[in-house]
């Protein structure tokens, strides 16, 4: 424990699923946390259970994403660490997608890492201390899925963003990394299975199943089963590590 002893860190997207069990054990590893969401009611009410200040976040807007970043650096002193968690999930037939879904998701899933990392580098190197970088890819973004092509090619673009941000940002001591998920068990999985209900005639939690039972390792992921992974990469223990992306994925994806 302790592992981020006086460490200050922003989670985007973290006032429910992954972003709030990152919250909660980056706490419980001594951290300072900020949790960032556009739902400030709900992020109020999760920092209010584990310590950690709120911020509204709306990664989309440039200047909710400085506004959030100021609020941050007030509340807390600075900041160290940040983990771009916030993203969307859609799937359709490549001839049903529809421009304005694209866009959504591209203003999230990639403006929004990409525009909220350089918020946090500018502060990161103003202040002269290097700093870490976490940015959530997915296994989505390791190859193409038949139903869900923006999606994978957003998080395909999240590994790219990690590469070229990493090479760029070291010079200033400041690690970008990412994690890869699998499939996740959590209430966002209910509008995934959905989706795949809709578009593969299956039975309400029929494809959750077979996603699950399809995993080497026996099961779905948790938010518990990332948190290692995310507390290393904030770590001083990952001083030496730049650019990459891990999976944490139950053995879904090799690379």
């Amino acid at each position: 424990m302790n592992r981020l002893a006086g460490k200050r860190a922003l989670i985007t997207g973290a006032a429910r699923g992954i972003g709030l069990a990152f919250a909660r054990r980056y706490r419980a590893e001594g951290a300072e946390v900020a949790i960032g969401d556009v739902d400030l009611a709900r992020a109020q009410a999760a920092a209010a259970e584990i310590g950690a200040v709120a911020v509204e976040m709306d990664v989309t807007r440039q200047e909710s994403i400085d506004a959030a970043m100021a609020e941050t650096v007030n509340s807390l002193g600075g900041l160290d660490i940040l983990v771009n968690n916030a993203a969307l999930f859609s799937a359709a037939p490549l001839v049903e997608i529809e421009r304005a879904d694209f866009d959504r998701l591209m203003s999230v899933n990639i403006a929004g890492v990409l525009f909220t990392m350089q918020a946090a580098a500018r502060q990161m190197i103003a202040q002269g201390s290097g700093g870490k970088i976490i940015n959530m890819a997915s296994q989505a973004g390791r190859r193409g899925e038949s139903l869900v092509a923006v999606y994978c090619a957003t998080k395909a673009a999240v590994i790219s963003l990690t590469q070229s941000a990493g090479l760029n940002l070291i010079a200033h001591g400041i690690n970008v990394n990412a994690i890869a998920p699998g499939v996740v068990d959590g209430e966002h999985w209910d509008g995934v299975d959905a989706f795949f209900a809709k578009y593969e005639g299956k039975a309400p939690g029929q494809k959750k199943r077979e996603v699950g039972e399809a995993v080497p390792y026996g099961r779905m992921g948790t938010a518990a089963d990332l948190e290692g992974m995310a507390v290393f990469l904030a770590s001083q223990e990952a001083d030496y590590i730049v650019a990459q992306t891990y999976n944490v994925d139950g053995g879904n994806w090799m690379s």
